[in-house]
């Protein structure tokens, strides 16, 4: 009995020394050489694997950084500017530094704005009930308050209001990787630049449905007037699609718009003096009527003209 114990174990040690031998040729063959840069450049990343970068994870992140030669296609929103500084020094790259950006819930439908006409008990997911079921309220563009956003944030960094019936960013937290963008169904959540001293403006709504549809839907949603579109001097707001937008890149921040805003769809947000709506919409109609005048002048100056021109030719 103990020499077929003792074969057995010297078959089997004899077996696992060929198979690891094997192995090893097998791995030698087929190994592909790493460039060490690419753990250096994970290394140097937040390990959060979050996908906001685009890729599934840091390790792809670095892959990339690494095989692309440059970094222009390549930045992560969780390290931001301070991280990749870093990768740019371990690769010898240069790199633009970006405006920090933040989630933004372009809804302005709550309880009190946007009442329900109905009610969903399916599936508490937005994207089930996008799917299934226009909404709870006659704004079939407004957020449908299941939080897929909320399960979708890695980071604490947004959830819903019970009050309002909305979801709320924490700006101290978000990051902009953008999943909650990538999770809401009626594409309400968008990243935007946080702006001086996180001051910035948007338009908080996504109708669009015309003006009179729009406003039944909720009391607070943006119409289409235009309004906004002409008080703007810098060209920032255009109206597509009977939706007003406000280009993060060309607003000054002034506030013109929000205080012309018939419905109050437009929102500001950290700006340390409340807004004087009566005294800035007053000094936009003076503004406005000025430029009327002087083009009306203009015009007149220009007919008067002509008829000189007329007059004299035809004495001629």
């Amino acid at each position: 009995m103990s020499s077929i114990v003792i074969w057995t174990i010297v078959v089997i040690s004899v077996l696992g020394l060929i198979l690891a031998a094997v192995l090893y040729l097998v791995a030698e063959r087929f190994k592909v050489e790493e460039d060490p840069r690419i753990d250096e450049v994970e290394k140097t990343m937040p390990g959060a694997n979050c996908g906001g970068c685009g890729y599934a994870g840091c390790h792809a992140f670095a892959v990339a950084a690494v095989q692309n030669g440059n970094l222009d296609k390549n930045y992560c929103p969780v390290g931001g500017n301070d991280v990749m500084k870093k990768v740019a020094d371990i690769l010898g790259y240069k790199v633009e530094e970006k405006a920090p950006m933040i989630a933004v819930v372009r809804c302005n439908g709550t309880c009190q704005f946007r009442p329900k006409v109905a009610e969903y008990d399916g599936y508490p997911s937005c994207k089930v009930k996008a799917a299934t079921f226009s909404g709870d309220t006659l704004c079939a563009q407004g957020c449908l308050g299941c939080g897929d956003c909320v399960s979708a944030c890695q980071f604490d960094a947004i959830h819903m209001n019970p009050e309002t019936g909305l979801p709320e960013v924490d700006q101290s937290k978000c990051v902009a990787c953008g999943a909650c963008v990538k999770a809401c169904p009626k594409h309400i959540i968008e990243l935007r630049a946080k702006g001086p001293r996180g001051m910035r403006m948007f338009v908080s709504c996504m109708n669009q449905d015309k003006g009179p549809a729009a406003k039944k839907a909720c009391a607070a949603a943006c119409i289409g007037c235009g309004i906004c579109e002409k008080t703007c001097r810098f060209g920032a707001i255009t109206v597509t699609n009977n939706i007003a937008y406000i280009d993060f890149n060309k607003c000054k921040l002034c506030r013109e718009c929000e205080a012309m805003c018939p419905t109050g769809a437009i929102h500001d947000v950290n700006f340390p003096i409340a807004l004087d709506k009566a005294a800035v919409k007053a000094r936009v109609m003076e503004r406005q009527k000025k430029e009327r005048e002087a083009a009306a002048a203009a015009k007149a100056a220009a007919n008067e003209s002509a008829a000189s021109a007329e007059t004299l030719s035809a004495t001629n």
